[in-house]
């Protein structure tokens, strides 16, 4: 009875909302898989056993938060980057040690991703680099929290501006090909690569071609696809 409750609740908040511009946690994703989140396109549902863990994990973020905010460590938290015109984010915290001011991002794992983990997590690294350009900060620190033992992990770095200006020039072209309908390339990973196996879009990811395509077309050719007969039922 509680159960299906609590699992309508989750199912509910995954009704598509518009997007209208990039968030900073898209540093690092697949263009493609972007595109599609963007154009609404058909996607799997995720459990609500999964969107239940990423709530857990900011449980994690604000129990982690607690005592650097009481030993006074913390300037500012959920701090969002100024006004931008095709990107948004929002930082987990500011903070200082002496004089210096970090960008703090938290990240939760599970023990077996986190018992391998050596150094941070490209995606992640990508993201506070957006950050520190925004923010104009020089360091970075991501904190790794194991879920299941609460074990840490940090990594501090300095800002990179050529890496920063380099994922801003990204998001610019993916907005020229979601503006002018070019679906991007898969990944050259695909479909091996970790992006692929948990995407919500592979299904149609596997019907379009692996290079760049046009998006009205690809939706004729789902339309006609007698492979795809689930995704013809749904919205693309």
């Amino acid at each position: 009875m509680l159960k299906e409750l609590i699992d309508k609740y989750y199912r509910e908040r995954q009704k598509d909302r518009e997007q209208t511009h990039f968030y900073i946690t898209d540093a690092g994703k697949c263009p493609r898989a972007v595109f599609f989140k963007f154009k609404k396109a058909f996607k799997e549902e995720m459990e609500p056993r999964v969107l239940r863990l990423f709530d857990y994990g900011d449980q994690i973020h604000q129990f982690i938060l607690k005592p650097l905010f009481s030993m006074g460590t913390v300037r500012s938290s959920e701090i969002s980057i100024p006004p931008q015109q095709i990107i948004s984010g929002r930082a987990d915290a500011v903070v200082s040690f002496g004089n210096e001011l970090y960008v703090l991002d938290i990240k939760s794992m599970n023990s077996m991703v986190f018992q391998n983990l050596e150094r941070p997590k490209e995606e992640h690294l990508y993201q506070v680099q957006l950050y520190l350009h925004f923010f104009e900060i020089k360091r970075g620190l991501l904190l790794y929290v194991n879920k299941d033992t609460l074990d840490l992990k940090e990594f501090i770095f300095e800002y990179d501006a050529l890496l920063a200006k380099k994922l801003l020039l990204d998001f610019y072209n993916l907005k020229t090909k979601i503006d002018s309908n070019i679906i991007p390339s898969r990944l050259d990973s695909w479909p091996e690569g970790w992006q692929c196996k948990y995407c919500q879009f592979k299904e149609i990811c596997k019907i379009a071609e692996s290079g760049e395509m046009n998006w009205d077309e690809f939706k004729n050719k789902i339309k006609s696809e007698p492979a795809a007969d689930a995704i013809n039922d749904a919205k693309v």
